[in-house]
């Protein structure tokens, strides 16, 4: 059985039930595996996770990658997204696609729901799963402190009277709808109001010229995770995505530091 084709998993209930497409490497005998949790409006295709597939390959480890709702290859709108059906599914397939310790990586969004999640297994009695985390500009808080916050008053307006707002986005054509669902719900999941715990060691990268997870959001982030052991490099040249070789290599030095 070929593990890296293109496979499904069902996930929630009746009307609620969706698609959530995914590749999983196996291993070849290396520990732990890596699990990927991508960005907003991004998908498991992406520069960052097909180049963490093959570093998976090259060493032997075993790989998930998935996408969202809404996002790349699964079922759902984009438009009915929320954190917490977003961070449902991230569950669903770490519990059910994965097996061992994880080093769980994840880019803006997806470094949120890493923490997330970790607050999630910590819940459950789980945490023996998190071998530890490398966080790529990490969004938390983002529906409010990114995008809420930052919004001027007519999206603001759109978003409570209309139910939605078109954002213009740097990387698409087509703008990024932020909906009154999205914004309500973020805040049910809000961290920064209190002690940030990952429950593992962590690892984060941050461009310095991220137009859209501004770097200090990462110092503000550590000084919320004052218990945990958490390292930052900072790129003084590189902005969001940090898919460049050379933040590739980074990203690379930071998962063997945690493997």
């Amino acid at each position: 059985m070929n593990l890296e084709k293109l496979q499904f998993l069902k996930v929630g209930e009746a009307q609620e039930i969706r698609r959530i497409a995914f590749r999983r490497r196996a291993s070849a005998g290396a520990s732990p595996a890596l699990v990927w949790l991508g960005g907003f409006k991004s998908d498991m295709e992406s520069t960052k996770a097909v180049a963490i597939d093959d570093y998976a390959r090259e060493r032997g480890r075993a790989f998930l990658r998935f996408d969202y709702s809404g996002h790349g290859a699964s079922g759902g709108r984009f438009e009915d997204g929320t954190i917490s059906r977003w961070l449902e599914e991230s569950l669903a397939a770490f519990r059910a696609l994965t097996e061992g310790p994880l080093v769980v990586v994840g880019s803006s969004m997806g470094g949120y729901l890493a923490l997330l999640l970790a607050r999630e297994l910590e819940r459950a009695g789980e945490l023996a799963r998190l071998a530890g985390m490398v966080l790529i500009a990490p969004a938390v808080d983002f529906t409010e402190a990114l995008i809420w916050e930052r919004a001027p008053d007519d999206a603001r307006r759109a978003i409570m009277e209309d139910g939605a707002w078109k954002r213009p986005s740097a990387y698409s054509l087509e703008p990024y709808v932020i909906t009154r669902a999205l914004i309500e719900d973020g805040r049910r999941h809000l961290l920064l109001g209190g002690i940030v715990r990952s429950h593992c060691p962590v690892r984060i990268l941050q461009g310095m010229r991220d137009a859209d997870v501004p770097f200090r959001h990462a110092l503000t982030l550590i000084e919320h995770m004052a218990d945990e052991s958490v390292t930052l490099t900072l790129v003084r040249d590189g902005e969001h995505r940090l898919s460049r070789p050379e933040d590739l290599a980074l990203l690379f030095q930071a998962i063997e530091a945690l493997a």
